[in-house]
């Protein structure tokens, strides 16, 4: 035993768990993992953990990433200096490689490999692989950023059956090969409405939604799209809350029961999210 819990209270958790274990088991989870959330490597291996657990126990994970502060990082290292235009980033031909580096390359094999390391089973694959995310140009003035067209989940769901944990960079591409940086929190949407998730967890680096701005104690468990919209009109869900919930509503519109937000700094916030009454974040439902 360690100094905080005996062996008997190690089994009263794992006993209370059990009613969870049975509801998902079998079914798809698909978590987004924001690059604001992978904070520290300490952290992000934990996260790796809690996945492999929750693949263990029969849940279907997938997990899509991003890799922003990643991005910005490496165009640092190289002297280009990142320009946004809405919020969004621009992308231009050379800014893509530098994304497909960053995205596909180092954070992806970063991920699968700490999942490998923690006795999971994984592969890595991009939106461009077996054309999984179809886009077309969303603007002209964001050059290679893309729209999703097409979500073609095919290798998703053979890597499921083979009891992998797919890891996802969302990158896609069109019918002429053009490759298009797609945003993380919509693509995680599309490709849990395409697979019939039961569940989408997007871990970012705020609690959830909340009704007085940095105060955590005020945050909001659950609210429906109606809810959604009307906090939108308020002006409580602004900024960069509004982008995320649009996600969680089209995750919704395209069947995934419900979307959860929450923080993914927190420690076991996936766990304490599936396998106990109180959840983490906030929840949105239909």
């Amino acid at each position: 035993m360690n100094e905080f819990f005996s062996n008997a209270e190690r089994a009263e958790v794992l006993a209370q768990a059990l009613p969870y274990i049975r509801k998902y088991n079998g079914k798809t989870v698909v978590i987004k993992y924001g690059g604001n959330a992978m904070v520290n490597e300490d952290l992000k291996r934990e996260v790796m953990k809690d996945i492999v657990l929750c693949r263990l126990i029969g849940i279907r994970v997938v997990l899509v990433h991003g890799g922003g502060p990643e991005i910005s990082d490496l165009m640092d290292r190289v002297g280009k200096t990142p320009s946004f235009v809405d919020g969004l980033r621009v992308t231009d031909e050379e800014t893509m490689d530098i994304v497909q580096m960053a995205l596909s390359g180092k954070v992806n094999k970063t991920l699968v490999n700490l999942i490998e390391l923690t006795g999971g089973k994984s592969v890595g694959v991009s939106g461009v692989d077996a054309r999984l995310i179809e886009a077309r140009p969303k603007d002209e003035r964001l050059g290679c950023v893309g729209e999703i067209t097409k979500i073609n989940p095919g290798v998703v769901s053979d890597l499921l059956e083979n009891n992998y944990i797919p890891v996802i960079s969302t990158v896609g591409c069109d019918r002429e090969g053009r490759i298009y940086n797609i945003n993380g929190d919509t693509a995680a949407a599309f490709i849990a409405g395409a697979l019939g998730a039961d569940r989408l967890i997007m871990m970012t680096d705020v609690a959830g939604i909340l009704m007085k701005k940095d105060d955590p104690s005020t945050l909001i468990p659950e609210i429906s799209v109606a809810e959604a919209a009307t906090l939108r009109e308020k002006g409580i869900i602004a900024g960069g809350m509004i982008p995320k919930v649009e996600c969680c509503v089209k995750a919704i519109e395209k069947g995934v029961k419900k979307v959860v937000i929450m923080d993914g700094r927190v420690p076991h916030s996936i766990l304490m999210e599936l396998l106990t009454d109180e959840g983490a974040g906030t929840m949105v439902t239909a």
